[in-house]
């Protein structure tokens, strides 16, 4: 039982420590709004899109999934370019803390644009639906449930991590000045996510 969690932790913080279009976006919120409470849709519906990932992944959908090479490289080609707007966005994108004011997304946006960068990213349903839902194979019973709750419960913490973070920038820094610089840095981040996406779908197709 605590191998199996112990396994779901180190397995959950090797996919999502690296930064993403999911991870960017909590973070942003974070630093836009005007106080953390305000930030946890955001929070919220990310965690909750993790854990349905994770279920389904524990569930066996990854089976159905990684079968068929169409879907995989259906995918792909989805999020490929996804990912090419979406860096496209991020990097136009000026800092939304402007003046010591805030220009901060209502509830029902966030709560949109969250499931979407964590529904419509095929790169993060593969690492969670493959990885996680291959790995939960070797379980049964109540270790299996072991292993996804702690997969689960990292993803909780990551996010109200992110979350807090942003919102500790976006105190300190009032011109806006890192959140712009940061947004340059995300974007160049999720097109070298989309180039190797492209990469994965060229290799599918051979």
């Amino acid at each position: 039982m605590l191998q199996a969690f112990l396994h779901g932790i180190i397995l959950a913080f090797g996919l999502i420590l690296p930064l993403g279009v999911q991870n960017v976006f909590v973070f942003s919120q974070g630093a836009t709004q005007p106080t953390f409470m305000r930030a946890l849709p955001v929070v919220i519906t990310a965690s909750l899109c993790d854990t349905l990932l994770i279920a389904l992944a524990v569930l066996g959908v990854s089976l159905i999934v990684l079968t068929f090479t169409w879907l995989k490289a259906t995918l792909f080609t989805i999020g490929f370019f996804f990912l090419l707007y979406m860096g496209w966005v991020t990097w136009r994108s000026e800092s939304q803390i402007k003046n010591g004011g805030h220009q901060s997304l209502p509830p029902k946006r966030q709560i949109i644009f969250a499931a979407s960068v964590s529904l419509l990213n095929p790169h993060a349903i593969l690492d969670t639906i493959g990885v996680i839902g291959t790995s939960s194979l070797t379980y049964n019973g109540s270790e299996k449930w072991t292993f996804a709750l702690s997969c689960i419960l990292i993803s909780y913490l990551w996010f109200f991590g992110l979350a807090i973070a942003g919102r500790a920038l976006g105190t300190l820094d009032r011109s806006g000045r890192w959140m712009k610089t940061i947004n340059r840095i995300s974007a160049l981040l999720i097109w070298g996510v989309a180039c190797y996406m492209a990469v994965q779908l060229i290799t599918e197709l051979s």
